[in-house]
């Protein structure tokens, strides 16, 4: 996913409304039933949540939705297992949002895993103003779904109603671990069971560059170590995921092949399901 500069417009409001998602969200069915049993499903998410999510896996600051009405804009910090979010919800419109109100709820058993603090925001937004919430944020223990934000308002007479997730993931608790390359292996060679480790090998999906994979593997949050892989093109990372109950070492090679426009990367950590969760999110990114 692209990664724009980091003052995405955040807190002045777009002169022009993006196209991600022109239509304004009146439709009733875009809340997520949070009581069904498969809530991973991005099935009623608003136009366009997912991909936005996705480029926040490697960055913190950005506009998370935008549509005719409403531009939502975060910036947000994260230290060791603890971190906090800035929410900027700007009304596009000359008309105030009555009634406003966002709500987080936790799909599957992400509420023993994440524990969220918000603080409540004025229900009504003026046209052309912008309101700012702050969310409080606790990674109790390791965790792949995303918590969701839902969001209720008036816009003259019609009830709006969107459900998106929020850009929390498990990579924001990641701390940076830098090490020599002998240290680098011997670890390597420790977490060699089968279920630790986790690989997946896919097409560019955009300019194989360099510079950016590096911004990106940073953003993702782990070390960039260099002179450790043998192979120069490669890219070698390491990082401890900081959570209350447990820390998870995590170790990273991605190893680009331009001539195919394919990648290799492989994930070993001490618990399988990280392995799997980091594997998954950081080959979306490339």
């Amino acid at each position: 996913a692209s990664t724009p500069s980091p003052s995405a417009d955040l807190l002045g409001l777009r002169a022009t409304p993006a196209t991600a998602s022109g239509a304004p969200a009146s439709t009733g069915n875009l809340l997520v039933d949070v009581f069904s049993d498969s809530p991973s499903t991005t099935a009623g998410l608003a136009s366009g949540a997912e991909e936005n999510f996705l480029r926040f896996v490697c960055k913190n600051n950005g506009v998370l939705l935008e549509n005719q009405l409403l531009q939502i804009g975060v910036k947000s910090e994260f230290r060791q297992n603890l971190g906090r979010m800035y929410l900027f919800y700007g009304n596009k419109t000359s008309v105030q949002f009555q009634s406003f109100t966002p709500t987080v709820s936790y799909p599957g058993d992400l509420q023993n895993q994440l524990n969220i603090q918000t603080k409540a925001v004025e229900p009504l937004v003026e046209g052309g103003a912008q309101v700012q919430q702050v969310l409080n944020i606790e990674c109790l223990s390791d965790f792949t779904e995303a918590p969701l934000i839902n969001i209720k308002f008036r816009y003259g007479g019609t009830l709006q109603n969107l459900t998106l997730k929020l850009p929390i993931t498990v990579n924001k608790f990641f701390q940076a671990t830098e090490m020599q390359s002998q240290d680098f292996f011997q670890r390597w060679k420790q977490l060699s069971l089968p279920q630790q480790e986790a690989q997946k090998i896919f097409k560019a999906n955009h300019l194989m560059d360099s510079e950016v994979t590096k911004a990106k593997l940073l953003g993702f949050g782990s070390a960039l170590l260099e002179k450790v892989d043998p192979n120069p093109d490669n890219y070698v990372g390491a990082g401890i995921i900081q959570t209350k109950a447990l820390q998870v070492g995590c170790l990273l090679r991605l190893e680009p092949n331009a001539q195919a426009q394919m990648y290799r990367l492989t994930l070993r950590t001490s618990k399988e399901s990280v392995s799997k969760h980091l594997c998954e999110l950081l080959s979306q990114q490339f």
